[in-house]
């Protein structure tokens, strides 16, 4: 079990073990400054420390790596200009329960497709053939022999593509050009970082508007790989996700992000979401699996309007929402299972642990 703070009722600390709730999947609530990311990043320390779990984080805005440097994770910046490199068409021979691993994959490549080529109607019904039967054919070698040096790259499917008949290829093929030979490159490449350490973080703030998406989703990717390599070494895999409304503003990243959250429990994954825009987040039409797929919610201080909104899909008593109104930042309701427990979480300041972790610029580690 790890710490989550003192009862605020009866100063009872609070001692949780995710693993044992019917759904482990989480989502950590609250507006900026109550304290979003330092409780994800006390959680993932505790863990870090307590636990033999995989930890792995999708950040947005780069504020995870003093605490991933500290404790001798991988930080892996993904930018137009980075030279750390992550291959969307990596693949692991345990990367689905079936005996063939493609099928699942093939549908990751799919939703990137959709993403670069879709448009408002999305992929046709041929177009998605075309891209089912090149996944296919670009992993046969690999599949065949699996070394690392026989894994395909985008440029590999790019190929494929081209040599295809149907004049849908082409176009697809033209969608994918500027990824594969043009200036929005970074993902042509194998991966080329060390994704096998325990900690991993994947900086994606250099992104930009035209890629975030679609880096978002193959971090995602590189997260099920993980998640299916340790499931068979009986290993847990910590999964955090940071801005998370904006994996479910797209219909390919949301549809995915719910796909986690279902298939992520039996497999050992521990995924998180975390988010200040409630109402971004209840205006997904995914958003009601992920509620009802989460049995972990640590709630923090909300705006007027976000509380309405949760009380109700929550069913939070009057006297309850008194923690999660104009409440100190590390102050709120954790929800595990069917219990509402209100916490308050004093982490001392003159700490160096204090400086790693917090977000405010006069409180931050110098390096």
């Amino acid at each position: 079990a790890l710490y989550y703070g003192l009862n605020a009722l009866s100063n009872n600390m609070i001692m949780v073990d995710r693993k044992q709730l019917k759904n482990p999947n989480g989502l950590i609530l609250g507006t900026p400054g109550s304290g979003k990311s330092f409780s994800a990043k006390r959680e993932m320390t505790n863990a870090f420390l307590i636990t033999e779990d995989d930890i792995i984080v999708c950040d947005p805005e780069a504020e995870y790596f003093p605490l991933v440097q500290k404790l001798g994770g991988q930080v892996i910046r993904i930018s137009p200009v980075s030279t750390d490199y992550i291959n969307p068409l990596d693949i692991n021979t345990n990367y689905s329960e079936e005996e063939n691993p493609l099928t699942l994959k093939s549908d990751f490549i799919l939703s990137m497709c959709e993403l670069i080529v879709g448009g408002k109607d999305g992929l046709q019904p041929v177009e998605k053939t075309i891209i089912d039967r090149s996944v296919r054919m670009v992993y046969q070698e690999f599949l065949a022999d699996p070394k690392p040096e026989k894994m395909p790259i985008l440029e590999d499917l790019y190929n494929i593509l081209r040599n295809q008949k149907e004049p849908e290829a082409q176009r697809i093929a033209t969608a994918l050009e500027i990824y594969v030979h043009g200036s929005l490159n970074v993902f042509n490449h194998r991966t080329n970082v060390d994704v096998n350490n325990r900690f991993v973080c994947y900086d994606i703030r250099e992104l930009g508007k035209q890629l975030k998406k679609l880096g978002m989703l193959i971090v995602q990717d590189q997260v099920w790989n993980r998640v299916t390599i340790n499931r068979a070494q009986h290993k847990a895999t910590r999964y955090y996700m940071d801005e998370f409304h904006l994996l479910l503003k797209e219909e390919q990243t949301a549809a995915y992000s719910v796909e986690i959250w279902k298939r992520f429990r039996k497999w050992g994954g521990i995924p998180t979401g975390i988010t200040q825009n409630v109402k971004d987040l209840l205006a997904s039409r995914e958003v009601e699996n992920i509620f009802e797929n989460s049995d972990f919610v640590y709630l923090l201080n909300q705006a007027s309007g976000d509380r309405q909104i949760l009380s109700k899909a929550l069913n939070i008593s009057p006297s309850q929402q008194n923690y999660i109104t104009n409440s100190n930042a590390g102050e709120g309701l954790i929800f595990y299972g069917s219990t509402i427990v209100p916490f308050k979480d004093d982490f001392p300041k003159n700490t160096q642990l204090y400086r790693i972790m917090t977000t405010k610029p006069e409180e931050t580690v110098q390096n």
